[in-house]
C-alpha cells in the first residue's frame, strides 16, 4: 500500500490565491491589467536605454538587464496563472512544473545579483567618481552579468535536478499560484533532507553574497556622502542611488517576509499573499521608480513618445 502513495506524477494542482468561484473574475481583471503594465513597462526602460545614446553607461546597461530579468521573472508565473483561472484549469504538468521551478529560480536569484552588481556600480561612482569609467569597464560590465546569469543557471539546474529525484505522494495539490521550493517540497514523501541541505548552503551562500554586497557598498556609500561638504553635493550624490534603494528594499522586504518568517506565524495563504509582492507588484513598481526619480530615463522616454507622434499617420 506504501508504493501506491509514491505514484508517478504527472501532474500538480495549482490552487491559487483563492478557490472561491467568486473571487476569480476579480483575480483576472486585476492581475491581468497589472502584467500587462509591468512587461509594457520594462519593455519602455529597455528599448529607451538602447535607443538613446547618452544612456549607455554602465548604470543603465545593468537597469536594462534589471528590467529584461523582471519581464521574464513576472512571465514565468503570472500568465500560468492567468490561464489556470481563464479556462478554470488548476492542473500543471510535472514537467511543466519544474520547469516553471526553474525559471522562476534563475530570475529571482539573477534579480538578487544584478541588485548586488548595481550597488556596486553606484559604490563606485560616489567612492571613486574620478575613476568610474575606468573601472567599469564595459569588459567589467560584460563579466558581471554574464556571470550573473551563468551562476544562476548552474543554481537553478541543482535545485530542479535535486526536486526531480524526489517522490511524490498522491496529493500533489500545491497551495500556491505557482511551482515554489517549499510547496513542493512539503508534497515530497521522501526525505528531503538532501535538497533543504543545498537550499541552506548553496543558496545561502548565494544570498549572503549578494546582502553583503548591498550593506558594504552603502555603508561606505553613505559614509561618503556624509563626509561631503556642501549640502547640495550630498542631495546629488544620494539621488544617484535612492531608486536602487528602493528597488532593494522592496524585493528583499517581500522575500524576506516569505522565506525567513518565524514558522509560528508562517502560513500557506499567508505566504502566498506576501509572494505576490516580489513576484508581481515589485516588477511592476520598478519602471515607476526610475522613470519617476530619474531625469535621464523620463527625458528618453519622452523622446520615445514624440518620435512615435512624429511618425504616426
Amino acid at each position: 500500500m506504501e508504493w501506491e502513495n509514491l505514484t508517478s506524477v504527472s501532474d500538480f494542482f495549482l490552487l491559487g490565491l483563492s478557490q472561491q468561484p467568486e473571487q476569480q473574475g476579480v483575480l483576472f481583471g486585476l492581475f491581468l491589467p497589472m502584467y500587462l503594465v509591468t512587461v509594457a513597462g520594462n519593455l519602455l526602460i529597455i528599448l529607451a536605454i538602447f535607443t538613446d545614446a547618452q544612456l549607455h553607461t554602465p548604470m543603465y546597461f545593468f537597469l536594462a538587464n534589471l528590467s529584461l530579468a523582471d519581464t521574464c521573472f513576472v512571465s514565468t508565473t503570472v500568465p500560468k496563472m492567468l490561464a489556470n483561472i481563464w479556462f478554470q484549469n488548476q492542473v500543471i504538468s510535472y514537467v511543466g512544473c519544474l520547469s516553471q521551478l526553474y525559471f522562476f529560480m534563475l530570475f529571482v536569484m539573477l534579480e538578487a545579483f544584478i541588485l548586488a552588481v548595481m550597488a556596486y556600480d553606484r559604490y563606485v561612482a560616489i567612492c571613486y567618481p574620478l575613476h568610474y569609467l575606468m573601472v567599469m569597464s564595459p569588459g567589467l560590465c560584460i563579466l558581471l552579468v554574464s556571470a550573473s546569469w551563468i551562476v544562476n543557471a548552474l543554481h537553478s539546474l541543482l535545485h530542479t535536478l535535486l526536486m526531480n529525484s524526489l517522490s511524490f505522494c498522491a496529493a500533489h495539490e500545491i497551495p500556491h499560484f505557482f511551482c515554489d521550493i517549499n510547496p513542493l517540497l512539503s508534497l515530497s514523501c521522501t526525505d528531503p533532507f538532501i535538497n533543504e541541505l543545498v537550499i541552506f548552503t548553496v543558496g545561502g551562500l548565494a544570498g549572503l553574497v549578494c546582502v553583503l554586497c548591498l550593506v558594504i557598498s552603502y555603508a561606505y556609500i553613505f559614509s561618503t556622502i556624509l563626509k561631503m561638504p556642501s549640502a547640495q553635493g550630498k542631495r546629488k550624490a544620494f539621488s544617484t542611488c535612492s531608486s536602487h534603494l528602493s528597488v532593494v528594499s522592496l524585493f528583499f522586504g517581500s522575500s524576506f517576509c516569505v522565506y525567513f518568517s518565524p514558522p509560528s506565524v508562517r502560513s500557506a495563504q499567508r505566504g502566498t499573499v506576501a509572494s505576490v509582492m516580489y513576484t508581481v507588484v515589485t516588477p511592476m513598481l520598478n519602471p515607476f521608480i526610475y522613470s519617476l526619480r530619474n531625469k535621464d530615463i523620463k527625458s528618453s522616454l519622452r523622446k520615445l513618445m514624440w518620435a512615435r507622434k512624429i511618425h504616426s499617420p
